[in-house]
């Protein structure tokens, strides 16, 4: 259910309440306003792990780079090497 549509039938269900006797609608009321505060709790939460996802996946990537880096540096050192051992006078 996407964020209109949740809205919509919130606002439905409280429209309902309101046409309870007064016993009911106090904590009809109570319920749908706590309902309110937990799906935008749940939005805010869905937000800040999408965020923290997007994060981790460039922080990946900059690790993906830096070993691939690495690992070109460490085989042209190592052809260097082969090419003139240390040691060798010439």
């Amino acid at each position: 259910m996407d964020e209109a549509a949740f809205q919509k039938k919130l606002k439905e269900l409280v429209a309902q309440i309101e046409t309870l006797p007064e016993g009911e609608r106090a904590r009809l009321r109570l319920l749908a306003e706590e309902t309110r505060t937990r799906h935008a709790n749940i939005k805010k939460s869905v937000a800040q792990l999408q965020e923290n996802i997007d994060f981790l996946r460039l922080w990946i990537k900059y690790m993906i780079f830096d070993l691939e880096a690495t690992r070109r540096e460490n085989a042209y050192l190592r052809k260097m090497l082969e090419q003139d051992p240390p040691g060798d006078s010439k």
